[in-house]
């Protein structure tokens, strides 16, 4: 009987820390996001990603990367980076289609300003013109490029070299600096 009675207590008191420590560990979720963000931890990764963005029924943007961290649980500057690169299709109402592609990026939510480095390269299909540069800063608000690094864009007759570049994102309306190459022009 004495045994029995031990083993009775020994099982209560297992149940008993067992029932403490489950309930011990409910976290709201903001602590949990706070704790991630405090130790510089994403909120969620993704992997081999194939985001599709619509207006009004029609596909405007498609987002492809091997890799997404989200940073969305940072107060001030929530952000996404992507450090295997991204692939971004945009397709504006006139059905031209612009695609953005380099080896690393980094969005920002709030401001909606991306910066893609490494071998990126920006082809509008319709026009025929292929940007290539290192580092460009994209402004989804304004629909606006900008690099001040080396760059080289190629036309259907020109080739144009130089450092610092902008342009809205269909690489129309575009401003080249300290540049060098060959440039057709109309009289």
């Amino acid at each position: 009987m004495f045994k029995n009675k031990k083993h009775i207590i020994f099982k209560s008191s297992v149940a008993l820390i067992l029932a403490t420590l489950l309930f011990s560990c409910t976290n709201d979720i903001k602590e949990v996001r706070d704790y991630l963000a405090d130790k510089n931890l994403p909120i969620g990764i993704s992997k081999n990603i194939y985001t599709v963005y619509k207006d009004s029924g029609m596909v405007n943007t498609i987002i492809r990367s091997p890799l997404v961290y989200d940073y969305s649980n940072r107060e001030k500057h929530p952000y996404s980076e992507f450090p295997d690169g991204i692939f971004i299709t945009k397709i504006d109402i006139n059905k031209d289609s612009t695609t953005v592609k380099g080896n690393y990026a980094i969005s920002y939510s709030k401001t909606e300003i991306s910066e893609i480095k490494g071998n990126v390269v920006v082809t509008n299909y319709s026009k025929n013109y292929t940007l290539y540069t290192e580092q460009l800063f994209w402004d989804q608000n304004q629909h606006y490029f900008i690099t001040e690094k080396a760059f080289t864009l190629i036309t259907p007759t020109d080739t144009l070299y130089g450092t610092g570049f902008e342009s809205s994102e269909n690489l129309s309306n575009w401003q080249a600096k300290n540049n060098s190459g060959s440039l057709s022009v109309k009289e």
